[in-house]
């Protein structure tokens, strides 16, 4: 029988969701609404906002940020102390030096597709979109959507290169321009005007 493990010290709202055969380290906190899909993990430190959509088989390393109301496909990566915003105009307090309420802002999403991977420390600024099986660097700061199969670095973030299912940098085959394989696992992907296609 699949279970779900939560550490001691890990905070679950009682109105989250949290698929079977997911495993909740400590310190993690997992905020109202909230809902996991199965086999998911979530590292020490990490912290899930209200009513974040997190899909299957998920991994969320140590001290990841992920901000409501973002929206994780299945099988994506979110590495160490990687954070996902959820407000383009950050402010405590309103212009005439009150503090912000909930009602006085609205909440951006940044949305990530399957199988993509966010390295260590990147920071996702909201709204954005982060595409299916894309790679995002360490330390990069996205501030822009990025492409499927796109692998994107800096600050701010641009395409550097092409990415396939395996994570791997593809390279183009000599002699066919815009046909890319992934050396690992020798699939192939054709780019035509700035989008990447796998073939199947």
């Amino acid at each position: 029988m699949v279970t779900v493990t939560i550490r001691s010290t890990a905070q679950v709202d009682d109105d989250a969701e949290v698929g079977e055969g997911t495993t909740v380290w400590e310190l993690a906190q997992i905020r109202e609404g909230a809902r996991l899909g199965r086999g998911c993990t979530v590292g020490r430190g990490v912290y899930v906002g209200p009513g974040v959509r997190i899909g299957d088989r998920v991994k969320l390393q140590n001290h990841a940020l992920v901000y409501e109301p973002a929206e994780l496909a299945d099988g994506v990566f979110v590495g160490p102390a990687a954070v996902l915003t959820n407000d383009y105009y950050p402010r405590a307090v309103d212009p005439e030096g009150n503090s912000k309420r909930a009602g006085d802002w609205q909440p951006q999403a940044v949305l990530v597709g399957e199988g993509a991977s966010l390295g260590a420390r990147s920071v996702c600024v909201a709204p954005v979109r982060v595409g299916r099986w894309a790679l995002v660097a360490a330390g990069a700061v996205v501030t822009r959507d990025v492409p499927d199969f796109a692998l994107v670095a800096g600050v701010p973030a641009r395409r550097v290169g092409w990415v396939g299912r395996a994570g791997v940098r593809l390279v183009e085959r000599p002699g066919e321009p815009g046909v890319w394989q992934c050396p690992g696992t020798g699939a192939l992907h054709d780019e035509r005007d700035g989008v990447l296609v796998e073939r199947r």
